[in-house]
């Protein structure tokens, strides 16, 4: 399901700031281009001011279905036209390049990325995932980690995708439930409490990424 004319656009801009890149905003589409989108000039979600838009600018967007699914995908500003109002041209999505999530199922898939954790105490580790999804991650460390349920951790997750590019994706995360196994190592499980939503499409696309590879095998 394609995007459509007078719904909204919620989305965030590339930015070396972390201020920046951290602000949301919103944007109704306007009109329905062949090659793009016509939206109108957005607003920042949290001071409702409004934001100027530069040709090239890259946007991490998602919109809402009526049934609260959230669709997200990449584009970036191709131009401007003017109107009555000045409105900002963003390229179109391509429909097999729309992740479809529904807000409270994410999909996971089994994975061995590298993971950067950052326990309370200046405690740091770099392991690898057991498990990795829109919702949370699951890591594999040694026993002498002091990792237990309810605690906070800072991650920094490695993401590389099938066309070669690799990502980094931040969040913070709590320990759900901690599993000792047989090999004297943990299983750590948790869920994301705190990360942006450009973070998270960058861990669904590698979820859908996989799942496609599994259905292909």
């Amino acid at each position: 399901m394609l995007p459509r004319v007078n719904q909204m656009l919620f989305f965030e801009i590339a930015s070396a700031d972390e201020e920046e890149a951290a602000a949301q905003y919103k944007a109704r589409i306007a009109d329905e281009l062949e090659d793009g989108l016509l939206i109108e000039n957005p607003i920042n979600l949290t001071t409702s001011r409004m934001k100027r838009l530069f040709l090239g600018d890259e946007l991490s967007v998602y919109y809402l279905s009526e049934d609260g699914i959230k669709h997200y995908f990449d584009s970036h500003v191709i131009g401007f036209r003017d109107d009555v109002v000045k409105m900002i041209k963003i390229r179109k999505p391509d429909p097999d390049r729309i992740t479809k999530v529904q807000r409270r199922h994410f999909l996971r898939v089994a994975a061995d990325l590298e993971i950067a954790v950052n326990l309370s105490g200046n405690i740091r580790f770099v392991t690898v995932t057991d498990d990795v999804g829109g919702g949370g991650i699951s890591y594999i460390c040694d026993s002498k980690w002091p990792v237990k349920p309810g605690m906070e951790m800072d991650c920094w997750l490695l993401i590389p995708y099938k066309n070669g590019t690799i990502e980094h994706s931040s969040f913070k995360a709590e320990v759900v439930r901690v599993v000792d196994l047989v090999t004297g190592r943990k299983q750590v499980m948790s869920k994301f409490i705190t990360i942006r939503d450009s973070e998270r499409q960058k861990i669904i696309r590698y979820c859908f990424e996989r799942q496609l590879e599994f259905r292909g095998r």
